[in-house]
This record gives structure tokens, C-alpha cells and sequence, in this order.
């Protein structure tokens, strides 16, 4: 396994938002994780990330226990995440903002480079030297994915990376989603958009309440549109 994450607890002080959490992910596996608003999906990013510490449990990547390391070293170490929001930096360039990030972290003999990204997305090559507050929604979402990118990352995860875009936009998104997964690349996504995840992911966790209320396969979770309407809202 790439990551284990193993009975996780994590609160914001005393209000307890993951339960004895658990989640596997193996190298070059697309990954869901899946549920409601408020249910705990971001709580658990970002306590792989260290940027909110877990009470409880264990997270390991690559065979390293990581739960008290600090974020800063957890991405060293080849965790790459596109946030909710994007949260590129207002005033620097596209280009600048994809530089201030580049590095090999996974030693890969082919690495994301700040061309290869501006390949994959033709916007941001046409826009390399607007500034991060000058892009529309679209544009910033696959900023932020292309920062992820050059740092070369073993495990990328994805918050909620299709949300608020237009349809044309989130296509492209998606495409791109395909790409990284048929090139070996490990992904973590968060997203309300079932239909497309049984057809790019390969295993799926919903979460209730802070608690794994179910883990199966795309097959499984396509066979089983119960589970759509019960713990999704769909």
C-alpha cells in the first residue's frame, strides 16, 4: 500500500469529527472518497496533510508513519493535493506559480515540467503570464491541478475539483483525471460526481458521520444504486 490510514480520530477541539477512520490506497489505484457535506471528507485530507492534526490512529505512506510529521515534510515526501477553493497565489504569474513549486519529489524519469503541464492544458500556456487573480474559475482549477503536477507527487489528491466549474470546463478536468490514471499516476478524489468516478476510479470509501459506512469497487458501487440514494444523495 502507498497510504494506510488506520483508525484515524481527529477533532476540532472537542467536537470529533472522524471515528476509528481507515483507508488503503495501493500504488497507481484511483481512489473515491464519498459522501454528503459536513461528513468528514475534507477533515480526513487534511489530516493526511498535517494541517489538522489527528487525536488518534496511524496514516502511513510509503512504509513511514506520518500523523505527527508537518506538512511541509509530509509534501516532501510526495503528497501533492489540489484544495477546495484552489488557493493559488493571487499575485504571481501562471508561470510563476507552477516554477515556485516544480520539483522531482517522486524521481520520476519523465517529470512534470512546467511545459508538459502547459501541454496538458492549453488555457494556461495562453495565459502564462497573467496573474493568478486574473483567471477565470476554470483557469485557476487547472493552475492549481498543474502546480500539483510538477512537484512530481507519488500520491495526488484531489478536493472537490470539479466544483463550480462550468460543464465544458469540468469535461476537460476529467479528461485530464483519465490521463493521469492510465499513466500509473495514484489519485485521491474527492467529488459529487458519481456517475464519472465509477468509470475513472478503481475503489471507493463513503464516509457517514466520520465512520466508513461502506468500501467496495466501481462495479460494486454501480450494481448498487441504493447506496447512491442512502449515503450520497443522489
Amino acid at each position: 500500500m502507498l497510504l494506510e490510514v488506520q483508525n484515524l480520530q481527529t477533532s476540532y477541539g472537542s467536537s470529533q469529527v472522524l471515528f476509528d477512520f481507515s483507508l488503503e490506497i495501493a500504488e497507481g489505484e484511483t481512489v473515491t472518497l464519498l459522501g454528503r457535506n459536513g461528513m468528514g471528507k475534507t477533515t480526513t485530507v487534511r489530516s493526511i496533510m498535517g494541517l489538522t492534526r489527528a487525536r488518534a490512529g496511524a496514516i502511513t505512506f510509503r512504509g513511514r508513519r506520518i500523523e505527527r510529521e508537518p506538512t511541509d515534510r509530509i509534501a516532501r515526501l510526495g503528497i501533492a493535493l489540489v484544495p477546495e477553493g484552489r488557493q493559488i497565489f493571487p499575485n504571481l504569474t501562471v508561470r510563476e506559480n507552477l516554477v515556485a513549486f516544480a520539483g522531482n519529489r517522486s524521481a520520476r524519469k519523465d517529470p512534470w515540467t512546467v511545459d508538459s503541464v502547459f501541454d496538458l492544458f492549453k488555457n494556461l500556456k495562453q495565459r502564462e503570464n497573467n496573474m493568478g487573480n486574473q483567471l477565470s474559475g476554470g483557469e485557476q482549477q487547472m493552475l492549481a491541478i498543474g502546480r500539483a503536477l510538477v512537484t512530481n507527487p507519488h500520491l495526488l489528491i484531489l478536493d472537490e475539483a470539479t466544483e463550480g466549474l462550468a460543464p465544458l470546463i469540468r469535461e476537460e478536468i476529467w479528461k485530464c483525471l483519465a490521463q493521469l490514471r492510465a499513466a500509473g499516476q495514484t489519485i485521491l478524489v474527492i467529488d459529487k460526481y458519481i456517475e464519472r468516478l465509477v468509470k475513472l476510479a478503481d475503489r471507493h470509501t463513503i464516509i457517514e458521520r466520520g465512520r466508513v459506512a461502506w468500501q467496495g469497487t466501481s462495479a460494486e458501487l454501480d450494481a448498487d444504486r441504493g447506496l447512491w440514494h442512502r449515503y450520497l444523495g443522489v
